[in-house]
């Protein structure tokens, strides 16, 4: 028969499967007077039955035959001739006949006193190993005969029956203490094995009490119950000192595991006792919790290492999924390490798995921070090495973007049992995607102003030199950001976009060049064109900021314009359109067209402030002349 802690046996706990036997004595006598076999009680009648006072010796035998009794397992002959040897010592207490020598009864009384106690000791090991297989079950009928007969009246033997009770838990202590036990070095699950075999051995010996005992004692010793209770006692006392060896998580999981499902509590014990009961479960489940946040913070910092050895230090490129995003397991490492804690706690008390979720969540805080710490150390070195490296660093941010943006997701979850956390969560996870995102902004801006910085001068106006690497840097992280998820690719591909306009409009703000000789035409052509090649590349990687794509147009009409005086029909689209351009930005496009000095130019000028004017005061919905300097 399966016996396992897992078993359906065991499904109701070790001694809620008993239960039915201590609320109904009527089902044991039913079960008793069906039974073909015939009990000790039937074989020892002789040994079982009143003891008479006639039975009683008129003279006790003498100390060494009383021992013999004794040691030879004659316990009722035995018991007999102490009766009869009490009886002398009261009589000669009562006629204190002169003459008679007080020494020789103090030596009887002295030999009285170790005769019971040995006779104590004897009934005390008879009870003890009763559940034992070697247990002479005529030898028990005895003990419990001598028992019932010390209280029926005041006896030789007071206290019996807490006696007998101290008996059958040392008895109980030794079956448990049997159960056999490997050091944690000998076997990883040692505490599992033997709880299994612990709550196997509780079984059988309730068992066999139930089978073997119960009809040897009469129905108000309440042997079950006594046994059951002995068994919660010191099983109970047995666990304290297994936890005194508990320092792994799992192990601290099989032992609530075991107490909360396998290991009911006694009904019938008193309040105080249940109370320490239930301070000695709490104390385990939060040294379990104790023992699984350090666990989990461990496992944070096995991750970064692990990402530090084997990716990182590796060079090694990263893992994409099925549709192409860049990605590590990162996330699904923390995810599975929090809902496996919250599993097992929920199994146990589902208090403390609201408790260790939130503690999981907020542990990730400092995680965060120690991982963006290590990732900038341990991958600085890419970007001093030469292109592919370069290309690795930027796939590397992208992952963690992606990555942690996925651990965002699957956080949400427990966003119903631990909001506050959850939403301090996000908050970080956005600051770092923020701060990984800024570094590939900067990392971009380093590769692309330079040629930026060409843009508007004599060079750019005769060849197409620095906007194709303009162009091409663009195209390069193009392809970047479709490994990269949304929403932080589109975040990424307008930051791009923006900058790109700014630096490009801000070359005609610096006065580096003004065209002459009617060359204006000629820039303002190139300046449409190049402005059309770059609106299809932010289109073609998804740029959201449609509002820009007019500026271009609007710039090349007025640079291109022939006769000055008709620009003044081309302000009022630019300045509704961007309303944040300044006086000095306008004047500074018109000196690219032109520098010369001329009526129609402040003219031009004069209607530029009157559509200023009537616009207002009224801030723009979106700046951009305004973050040019």
């Amino acid at each position: 028969m399966d016996k396992s802690p897992t078993s359906p046996m065991f499904a109701g706990g070790i001694f809620r499967r008993f239960s039915s036997f201590r609320k109904s004595g009527a089902h044991i006598k039913r079960k008793l007077s069906m039974s073909k076999q015939p009990s000790p009680l039937d074989e020892n009648e002789n040994e079982n039955k009143d003891i008479k006072d006639t039975e009683i010796p008129p003279k006790p035998c003498s100390v060494l035959t009383i021992r013999d009794y004794i040691e030879t397992d004659e316990l009722r002959q035995a018991y007999l001739n102490l009766l009869s040897l009490n009886l002398e010592l009261q009589q000669e207490r009562e006629t204190l006949e002169e003459g008679a020598s007080t020494v020789n009864r103090t030596n009887k009384e002295t030999d009285l006193n170790m005769l019971l106690e040995g006779l104590r000791n004897k009934m005390f090991d008879i009870v003890r190993s009763s559940t034992q297989p070697s247990v002479n079950k005529k030898l028990l009928v005895q003990v419990v005969t001598i028992i019932i007969e010390e209280e029926k009246k005041p006896g030789i033997m007071q206290g019996w029956r807490e006696t007998w009770r101290e008996a059958v838990r040392d008895g109980v202590r030794d079956t448990l203490k049997k159960v056999h036990l490997d050091s944690p070095e000998q076997n990883i699950s040692w505490l599992a094995v033997h709880l299994g075999l612990l709550g196997k051995a509780v079984e059988d010996d309730l068992e066999k009490v139930k089978e073997e005992l119960l009809n040897i004692y009469p129905a108000d010793f309440n042997v079950f119950e006594t046994y059951v209770s002995c068994h919660h006692e010191i099983m109970e006392e047995h666990l304290k000192g297994l936890l005194e060896q508990v320092t792994e998580s799992k192990d601290y999981h099989a032992l609530l595991d075991f107490i909360v499902h396998h290991y009911a509590s006694d009904p019938k014990k008193e309040q105080k006792a249940i109370e320490q009961e239930q301070d000695f479960i709490s104390k385990i489940k939060d040294a379990y919790c104790q023992r699984l946040v350090e666990d989990f913070k461990v496992a944070l910092e096995n991750i970064i290492n692990i990402e530090r050895d084997n990716m990182w230090k590796m060079k090694k490129t990263p893992e994409r999924t099925d549709d192409g995003f860049l990605t590590t397991e990162v996330h699904m490492d923390i995810c599975q390490l929090i809902a496996a804690y919250a599993k097992n706690l929920k199994e146990i008390d589902e208090t403390r798995e609201e408790k260790i979720v939130q503690f999981c969540l907020e542990e990730l805080h400092q995680f965060l921070t120690r991982f963006a710490e290590e990732f900038t150390e341990h991958t600085s070195f890419l970007l001093t090495s030469d292109l592919l490296d370069a290309c690795l660093w930027v796939q590397y941010h992208i992952t963690y973007i992606n990555t942690f943006h996925s651990l965002k997701d699957l956080m949400q979850c427990y966003k119903e049992s631990c909001l506050a956390q959850v939403k301090q969560l996000e908050r970080d996870v956005d600051g770092l995607i923020q701060r990984l995102s800024q570094i590939l902004i900067d990392h971009f801006k380093n590769d692309i102003k330079p040629y930026l910085n060409g843009m508007m001068t004599r060079k750019w106006l005769k060849t197409d030199e620095d906007f194709t690497e303009v162009t091409s840097t663009i195209e390069n992280y193009s392809g970047l950001c479709k490994s990269m998820r949304n929403p932080p690719a589109q975040v990424f591909i307008n930051d791009v976009h923006y900058y790109v306009t700014r630096e490009y409009v801000s070359q005609l703000m610096k006065k580096k060049y003004s065209c002459k000789n009617n060359k204006n035409e000629e820039a303002a052509c190139k300046l449409r064109t190049q402005w059309k090649e770059l609106r299809k590349l932010f289109k073609e990687m998804g740029s959201s900021l449609d509002w820009l794509y007019p500026l271009g147009d609007y710039l090349s009409d007025i640079i291109g314009m022939e006769n000055e005086k008709s620009i003044k029909d081309l302000l009022n689209p630019l300045v509704s359109n961007y309303p944040d351009i300044s006086k000095k930005q306008m004047s500074a496009v018109l000196y690219f067209r032109d520098n010369g000095l001329s009526l129609e130019r402040h003219q031009v000028m004069n209607q530029f402030n009157v559509i200023k004017r009537d616009i207002g005061n009224i801030l723009p919905e979106r700046n951009f002349f305004t973050d040019i300097e």
